[in-house]
Order: structure tokens, then sequence, then C-alpha cells
């Protein structure tokens, strides 16, 4: 009987994961092993990209890849994992359960915004977590137009000043402008309860984010949070009320609920503890990637976040891994000890930082270039050839 890796989920930890284990069995000269990826759709979200203008168009293919390369794609939603049993059952596309056995799963399945229990959140905050939520927010900025001019539709109000926020709000002015005209009168705010502006992102990228600020004209509201939505605003732990059409939440995110499923340690974010080979610490068939890892980058403490920093080099390894387990071969060992961050700050230009204080090394347009690099080449899956989508997969590659 013919063995089967099975991947869950088709963002970028789930699609590199699927390229490696097909590298190492075509090494391995093997064909008796199978490789498929349940997703709900043969694409690669670029997920990074939510926060810009035109969404619609930030996913890439995946058939011809996965053809050219061997990897079966089930199109289906996984809704339960049987561990013991090792199967997992699927709502396939047309809406019926179904049942697929594995050999080794890997999970995929990434992560999503962190929703907590904040009246009115669900039913009036916008978000770019996933490419739907991210239309319907971009549907709802070109719709403002239609709108009578005042401050509550003028107003855009960011919950949250992390990487996605500050992204989100410092690209929303020209967003705005193009929608609402070049001399509308705008407000971008920013409410986080750090300290100062920039605060979670540390000392070092701070003085890049502020003056980016400054630039659009962006405000940040610091050490508040928000504590109620309604479809006229915000309520903030001061009790201040902020008249706003488009509320956006950016915080926090947390690993696919799938994760509850296994049994394992998982750390704040719900991530599942997984050892050196990226195997979840406590099962003998089951590898965690990407968002639902909880996985050591080096010997110092530090570990892996949930970007495609990350997800991409995680996915070499996990699929090598997975492979390397079927056919008795030694696991490569994850290590990813370089750390780097390229946060877009608008028309500003964008900071490039390295090391886990975030030492400024490129900034302004030169950081814009370079960010534009690596959202629209280096995040991209490889081309639908045999050859290079399989060289491309070699865990051994030096990436950040």
């Amino acid at each position: 009987m013919q063995s089967n890796i099975l991947i869950i989920g088709a963002g970028f930890a789930g699609v590199w994961s699927a390229l490696s284990a097909a590298r190492l069995l075509d090494q391995a000269q093997r064909d008796d092993l199978r490789i498929s990826v349940l997703a709900p759709q043969p694409e690669l979200h670029i997920r990074p990209r939510f926060y810009e203008a035109d969404v619609h168009g930030m996913k890439a293919q995946l058939g011809a890849l996965f053809e050219a390369v061997g990897i079966d794609f089930i199109h289906g939603t996984a809704e339960a994992i049987d561990s013991d049993g090792r199967s997992v059952s699927y709502t396939d596309a047309s809406g019926q359960r179904q049942q697929l056995g594995y050999d080794r799963l890997i999970l995929a399945a990434g992560s999503q915004v962190a929703r907590p229990a904040v009246p009115g959140l669900a039913e009036h905050a916008f978000d770019v977590d996933q490419m739907a939520s991210a239309m319907r927010l971009e549907q709802h900025l070109l719709a403002l137009a239609a709108q009578p001019a005042s401050p509550a539709r003028n107003t855009v109000v960011v919950c949250g000043g992390g990487f996605t926020g500050i992204e989100t709000a410092t690209e929303m002015p020209e967003r705005l402008r193009a929608i609402l005209g070049a001399d509308s009168t705008l407000r971008v705010l920013v409410v986080d309860r750090g300290a100062s502006i920039g605060a979670a992102l540390g000392a070092g990228i701070s003085p890049a984010i502020k003056a980016a600020c400054e630039q659009a004209g962006v405000q940040w509201l610091s050490g508040r949070s928000v504590v109620a939505v309604d479809s006229a605003g915000v309520t903030l732990d001061n009790g201040e009320h902020i008249a706003s059409n488009t509320v956006i939440w950016t915080v926090g995110v947390k690993a696919s609920p799938l994760t509850a499923q296994i049994a394992g340690e998982r750390d704040h974010f719900g991530r599942l503890r997984v050892d050196e080979h990226l195997k979840v610490v406590g099962q003998a068939h089951i590898y965690a990637t990407g968002d639902t890892a909880w996985a050591a980058v080096d010997e110092l403490g530090n570990h892996a976040l949930m970007t495609c920093q990350h997800a991409i080099p995680m996915g070499r390894h996990s699929g090598n891994n997975a492979a390397a387990d079927l056919l008795g071969v030694q696991p490569v060992v994850y290590r990813q000890p370089k750390y780097v961050t390229c946060l877009d700050l608008g028309g500003w230009g964008a900071a490039f930082s390295e090391g886990w204080e975030r030492e400024i090394k490129l900034h302004g347009q030169e950081g814009k270039a370079l960010k534009r690099q690596i959202n629209s080449v280096w995040i991209y899956p490889p081309a639908a050839d045999r050859d290079v989508a399989l060289a491309a997969a070699d865990p051994m590659i030096a990436i950040v």
C-alpha cells in the first residue's frame, strides 16, 4: 500500500513542505510515497501584502506547480484530526464529509487574527487577516466615496500598533486619497497600548515609524485600548468615543484551532511545541510547521515568529523531515539564527533591520526598494518547472 504524507494547508509553510518532501523523494528515486495537500483552494494567498490595495490579485496559483513535481491537491477544509487513527476528516468542495488516512501528517494550517470579547468587534470591525476579509475592507473603502463627507467617513481607526497595524495605517492615507480625492481632510489613528509610537517593535526601529507617521499624518493614541466598537466608531478605555466608519482590528494572532486536536504542549498563541526536526513533541507521526509550530530558531531562547520569514524555511525542513522519517534517512535540524524585518511605512519608504533588537540597516526609499522585492518576488512560489522548484525546496538554502 502506498504511504502518504498529508499536508494540511496551502500557505507558505504548506507549499514549501510539499515541495521539500517531493525533493527528497525525487533524490531517493522513490515513487511509492504520495504527497497530498489538503486546502480550500490550490492558491497561495500572499497574506503579508493584505494591507495594500488591489488585494484580490495577491495570490499565486499552485495547480501547475504541484502537477510539475507530482503533488496531489485535495480540495477541502480539514475539520478533525484523529492522531490515534492517523486520519483527517474534511469537508470537500461539494460540501460532503470525507476522510483521509496518513502515515505522516504535517500541520500547516496557519493562524488567524485573535478576536477577544470586545463588544461590537465581530459586528463592526474589519481586518486584513485573510483574503476574504481584506477584500471586504477594500470594498468598504471604495464605497466611502458614495457617502457624504463627514469626520466619521474620513476617519480610519487602526486598533493595534504591531507590524500589521503599522503597515496598514501608513498605507491608508494614500489609499483613502485615491478614493476620496487628493484634497480630502483625512484622519488615520493608531490606538495602541504601548507607551510610545512603535513601542511593540523596540527602540531601534521606532524613530523610523515615528518619522513615517509624521510624514503621512498618521496619529497615535499611545497607552490606550479599544473597549467597544459600534456602527459609529470606537470607545476607548478612558471613555472617549471616536467617530469612524472604518475600524480595523490588528491586535494579535492565534494558531489554527486544529492545533487543539493534537495532544501536546502549547504556547500562548496556541502553537504546538516541536522538536528540532519540527515533529510535535509527544507525537510519532505528526509535524507542525509555520504558524502552528512553537519552534526554537537558535540556542539563545528565540523562537520562530508567525511570519513568512520563518514559515518558508520551516516548510522546507518539515517536508524534508516527514519524508526522511518514512525513508529511514537522517532528518535535518531546523535553526534560523538570523532575524531581519522589513517594515513597510507608506510613502516615507520602509525600514529594514537586522537582529532581535532591530538595528536599522536601510530606511526610506532604499528600504522601500527592498520591501518591493520581498513582496513581489521573494515570497512567491517558484515557477512550475520541476528542476527549478525542487532545487528551491532544499532545506539547507541559507535564508533569513
